[in-house]
């Protein structure tokens, strides 16, 4: 019965609303107010602030710098073995697996295809038939930036709009495509392993999705696709990007989960990975055979 609400209720509740006001709240400027409400949050989350590279609440002037806090150097030690991709994101695996001709896995006997998580691009979508993939969702508490698995050349950047439904685990197990109907940041990567795809899903109160070389991609929310093609490294032009293994690639601004994909037979996940594993960023996701000569 509870759970039937929590779904009529993500259908009932003004999302973008409350998303907008809770992001107004969170950049608020408050003083012993923010300090002590971070404090509090903290205690209920039972936070090591510790690994942060901030110890000091004082340093955190809003909830939003709190929550996009970095992590101290050496709290996340980094798998350094070439053809070890890493986990890119704190928080809790909820799925993890091999993707069925172009079915990722399904909820209540209805499966996520790639056609719809990667809005009908065929040019990505091939890459990625019978592949593999991973799905981390990053609770309230954990650090809200995401990673490089391995080392990246950036080839496209899609914004796809979308609607706002927690990506909670309890929500995305019993309500249908989820990820394929929230909005989303798709970023395409060629690595040494092929191409990879890492994917930021938005969600209720994520107040903003942000990657390292585009800053603020939402807000605002405008209901409209936008693309960003990016040129490789061998060209030599202003626009190429490659972000190395284990360096930031994207934030949230209250947690949400990142999905990452790999394309058939370029890598073997971990098989000691399990669905509800605790995730930490730097440790080992999968091996990776290497494409490239």
């Amino acid at each position: 019965m509870l759970e039937k609400i929590q779904i009529l209720l993500q259908y009932l509740l003004p999302k973008y609303w409350i998303t907008y006001l809770v992001g107004l709240g969170a950049s608020w400027k408050g003083g012993w107010i923010t300090r002590y409400a971070i404090l509090l949050f903290i205690h209920i989350y039972k936070i090591d602030i510790k690994e942060s590279d901030k110890p000091n609440l004082t340093d955190y002037a809003t909830f939003n710098a709190f929550f996009t806090r970095k992590l101290h150097k050496n709290a996340r030690p980094i798998d350094t073995n070439p053809s070890t991709l890493i986990i890119p994101a704190d928080g809790i695996i909820t799925q993890i697996g091999k993707i069925s001709q172009t079915n990722i896995f399904q909820v209540k006997n209805a499966p996520y295809h790639l056609d719809g998580l990667l809005a009908g691009h065929d040019n990505i979508i091939d890459y990625f038939i019978n592949g593999s993939f991973v799905i981390i969702y990053i609770p309230p508490q954990n650090c809200h930036r995401i990673y490089m698995p391995c080392t990246g050349t950036l080839r496209e950047v899609l914004y796809i709009p979308g609607n706002l439904f927690s990506v909670h685990p309890k929500i995305t197990k019993n309500m249908p495509n989820i990820f394929s109907r929230n909005e989303r940041v798709i970023c395409l990567f060629e690595t040494n392993f092929g191409y990879m795809a890492q994917i930021l899903i938005g969600a209720i109160i994520v107040g903003s999705i942000e990657t390292t070389w585009l800053g603020t991609i939402t807000p605002p929310r405008e209901g409209i696709v936008r693309h960003w093609r990016y040129s490789s490294n061998n060209t030599n032009t202003d626009d190429s990007i490659t972000l190395q293994k284990g360096h930031e690639m994207g934030l949230f601004k209250l947690g949400s989960t990142v999905i990452n994909l790999f394309g058939d037979k370029k890598v073997i996940l971990n098989n000691l990975l399990q669905p509800y594993d605790i995730a930490r960023i730097g440790m080992p996701l999968a091996q990776g055979y290497s494409q490239r000569k």
